[in-house]
């Protein structure tokens, strides 16, 4: 009796497993023809990775690296990340606060006296929550770090008094960069390669600005026009979707900052459609649980989707810009969620 006892419960492991695989192969099967029909369409051109409990389900290249057409894409191919990038002033910062260098509620003018008196006025959690009230940055006089730190040392005035309003822009971002240059007495860019990148193992990512590297993929509009070469200017992200992968889950698994810091970058202003340090985060007593963050730069498009608690993490990375991402990542979502799932369509065809 006891032998068929353990015969049946043998059966009825192999036969969970057995199903547990197929449902799995069934999503699979949908996100692909899914992602073969949006490229297909003409809405996505790039990479693609899924990952389900901790394992890469679904991952594949779609279309081109640059405006020729001439060569398709691979895992290898590194796209600019947009947004996305400002996760890693904010860990950086967090980090300096975990060391005892500085407090969010510190005054920026305590790092960098020769800024015009606002800076008493602005705390390093303004710069995180884009509720400083610096103005944003003036590109038609910029080319390089330099000028975006004179433009700084120019500004007289706010725009509003610190942490009564919100305004998402990059003054926040380049300030939170000189800061950490400050503090460590290294260009932001050494810093996020040694305490971030290679911590994380994120052996494909590059900052700008970069010499002649290898798998770029180039962003280009749909009329066949190339993005201008980028600026001269630190931040800008290139990276495969396999970092992007590695940077979620170092920074969900608090490798690179504590639980407490990683609540903290993703406060956000008390509005609606206000964006955190981590574009948008949810949590549970303080817990991260849900992290969502898209980018945009030139024509490269770019959203990691993670669900903690179901073990999932959608990336998408795109050098044709069509505005299509959150569409596709919402159908895959709903694939690995079994919902009904909605096909993109493409408006200007």
């Amino acid at each position: 009796m006891q032998h068929y006892k353990q015969l049946f419960s043998i059966f009825t492991i192999l036969l969970v497993l057995t199903n547990n695989t197929f449902a799995q192969t069934k999503k699979i099967e949908q996100i692909d023809s899914l992602m073969k029909w949006s490229n297909q369409i003409g809405v996505f051109n790039g990479n693609v990775l899924v990952s389900k409990n901790d394992k890469i389900i679904y991952q594949e290249s779609f279309g081109f690296t640059d405006v020729t057409k001439k060569k398709k894409l691979n895992a290898a191919y590194r796209f600019n990340i947009g947004s996305i990038t400002k996760e890693f002033s904010a860990v950086a910062l967090m980090q300096l606060q975990e060391q005892g260098k500085l407090q969010l509620d510190d005054k920026v003018s305590k790092f960098i006296p020769e800024l015009p008196k606002w800076a008493n006025e602005v705390a390093i959690r303004d710069l995180l929550q884009y509720t400083s009230g610096i103005p944003n940055v003036n590109w038609k006089i910029i080319n390089n770090d330099k000028d975006l730190f004179d433009g700084l040392k120019l500004t007289d005035t706010l725009d509003f008094k610190p942490g009564t309003n919100y305004d998402y822009n990059n003054n926040n971002i380049f300030l939170r960069q000189f800061i950490v240059e400050r503090l460590t007495c290294m260009s932001f860019k050494m810093y996020a390669e040694k305490y971030i990148f290679k911590p994380c193992k994120m052996n494909s990512s590059i900052l700008t600005p970069f010499g002649n590297e290898k798998n770029i993929a180039k962003g280009f509009n749909n009329n066949l026009v190339q993005d201008k070469t980028d600026l001269q200017i630190t931040g800008g992200t290139y990276l495969t979707t396999i970092d992007l992968l590695k940077w979620v889950n170092c920074l969900h698994s608090k490798k690179i900052i504590n639980n407490q810091s990683l609540y903290e970058i993703g406060q956000q202003f008390d509005l609606e459609q206000t964006q955190s340090a981590l574009g948008q985060a949810k949590y549970k007593d303080e817990n991260l649980i849900e992290h969502l963050h898209d980018g945009r730069a030139g024509n490269y498009e770019a959203i990691l989707v993670s669900d903690i608690n179901e073990k999932f993490t959608v990336i998408l990375l795109d050098n044709n810009y069509n505005g299509k991402v959150f569409e596709i990542s919402d159908a895959i979502i709903a694939i690995l969620k079994d919902q009904k799932f909605i096909f993109p369509q493409n408006i200007h065809k």
